[in-house]
């Protein structure tokens, strides 16, 4: 397999294969960034499209400094985001319009939240409200500052804060929600197992 730098080099010249392989290598990556941000399958994959446009614009920009596919990824993120905000203005707009009342965060809330299984985490972040969702993306899975994040969505630093204390405490709420519904699903097959074993023994 051909090293990454070999290829960050030749996409550096405009080669053609170069760029497709880079493509081929990380477009599932970038594309679940886009995701994370975008509900809309097709949406996505229009930022997933974009973001390369843009990494093969600015690849030169890119100076070996840091993580490779970090720097993809803040441009995915960046992109989806843009596309986000223009969809969804209203949204944002209203974020400044809220109570910025503290919320204390609780370390075996935060816990739960580490220990949740990937999938039913980031199903649940899609369940979230498009500004809830979009500053847990942006701080939680991307790691940008609460300042950074400020600047994004043209909103307070404060504000940022607060949004994401609401939105981590929504997604708790998410997670305990669809784990409780799980367990009792399972219950219920269990259940029918047992009446169904009955049954047949009865019958026989």
């Amino acid at each position: 397999m051909e090293a990454i730098e070999e290829i960050i080099e030749q996409c550096k010249k405009e080669n053609a294969r170069a760029q497709n392989e880079l493509f081929k290598r990380y477009a599932p990556k970038l594309l679940g960034v886009c995701c994370r941000y975008i509900k809309d399958r097709d949406d996505a994959e229009d930022a997933l499209q974009e973001t390369f446009i843009k990494i093969f614009l600015n690849i030169n920009q890119y100076k070996g400094e840091g993580s490779f596919e970090g720097w993809m990824k803040r441009i995915a993120a960046n992109t989806s985001l843009n596309l986000l905000k223009d969809k969804n203005k209203h949204q944002f707009d209203s974020l400044n319009q809220v109570s910025l009342t503290k919320i204390e965060e609780d370390e075996q809330e935060y816990q739960l939240l580490v220990e949740a299984d990937a999938q039913r985490l980031l199903k649940c972040m899609q369940d979230l409200p498009v500004g809830y969702r979009t500053i847990l993306n942006l701080y939680l899975m991307d790691e940008f500052s609460h300042r950074e994040i400020a600047e994004k969505l043209g909103i307070e630093e404060s504000t940022s804060r607060s949004q994401y204390t609401r939105a981590r405490k929504a997604l708790i709420d998410l997670v305990n929600a669809k784990k409780e519904k799980e367990v009792l699903k399972t219950k219920w097959a269990a259940i029918g197992i047992w009446m169904s074993l009955l049954s047949a023994s009865w019958m026989g």
